[in-house]
C-alpha cells in the first residue's frame, strides 16, 4: 500500500471530506463529483455492515482515489476495511490496536483526539495525525494551542470546517481537514446532484488555494 503517497496527497489538498452510508454506485458518483472539485480523499463512516459492500465496490472502481474507512472501533472491522480496499483508516478515539494492526499493513491511520494528552496519546501509539473533534466548539485557535505544544504532531480537525474557516484551521498548523455536511449537504446527496457537490468542491479548493503553504 503507498502510504506515503496517500498522506502525501492528503497534505497536499489539505481537505478530506466526509459522508454517512452510500450505496455502492451513488458512492462512486459522489467520488467522481469531489475529485472534479480537487478533493479525492473521502472518510465513509462504519455505520452500517452493508457499508463495508458499498466501499469495496468503490474503491476497486477508482483505484486513484483514496476511500477511507471511519468509526473504527476495533481490528476486525479495521481488516475488513483494508482488505475492501481502504486508503485509510479512521477511528473516533484512541484505539491502540487498531493503530498497530495498520502500522502492520502500512496503512495511514488517523487516532480521533480532543484534549493534548489525547494527541501525545494518539502520537505514542503510532496514529499519523490526531484526529480532532469536535472542530466547532473552540475552532482554530484551539488547535493553535496545541500546536503550540505539541507542534510535531500532525493534527486533522472536524466540526465546523467550511470554505470559509479552512484557511484559518491551515495556518495555525493543521495538516488538513475533514468537511462533513458543509462539503457534502445531505439533501444535495438525496437529490443525486452532482454537480452541487463538485461545486462545493471547488469553493473548498480554492479556499485552501488562496492560502498557500502555511510553512
Amino acid at each position: 500500500m503507498k502510504k506515503d503517497a496517500v498522506l502525501a496527497q492528503i497534505r497536499a489538498e489539505k481537505i478530506i471530506g466526509l459522508v454517512r452510508a452510500l450505496d455502492g454506485p451513488d458512492l462512486i458518483k459522489c467520488a467522481r463529483a469531489l475529485s472534479a472539485g480537487g478533493i479525492n480523499s473521502l472518510e465513509v463512516t462504519m455505520t452500517t455492515p452493508a457499508v463495508i459492500r458499498a466501499f469495496e465496490t468503490a474503491a476497486a472502481a477508482l483505484p486513484n482515489f483514496y476511500f477511507g474507512l471511519g468509526t473504527v472501533l476495533d481490528v476486525e472491522t479495521a481488516r475488513l476495511g483494508i482488505l475492501a480496499g481502504a486508503s485509510m483508516i479512521v477511528t473516533p478515539a484512541l484505539r491502540p490496536d487498531v493503530i498497530t494492526l495498520c502500522r502492520r499493513y502500512n496503512i495511514p491511520v488517523f487516532s480521533g483526539a480532543f484534549t493534548a494528552a489525547d494527541v501525545t496519546s494518539a502520537h505514542a501509539a503510532g496514529a499519523d495525525a490526531a484526529k480532532v473533534f469536535p472542530g466547532e466548539l473552540f475552532g482554530p485557535a484551539y488547535i493553535k494551542k496545541l500546536k503550540a505544544s505539541q507542534p510535531d504532531i500532525a493534527m486533522i480537525p472536524i466540526g465546523g470546517v467550511t470554505p470559509e474557516t479552512i484557511p484559518e484551521f491551515l495556518r495555525v498548523g493543521a495538516m488538513a481537514a475533514v468537511a462533513g455536511s458543509s462539503l457534502l449537504d445531505e439533501t444535495e446527496l438525496e437529490k443525486k446532484n452532482w454537480a452541487a457537490i463538485t461545486e462545493r468542491a471547488r469553493a473548498f479548493t480554492n479556499a485552501v488555494a488562496l492560502v498557500g503553504d502555511p510553512a
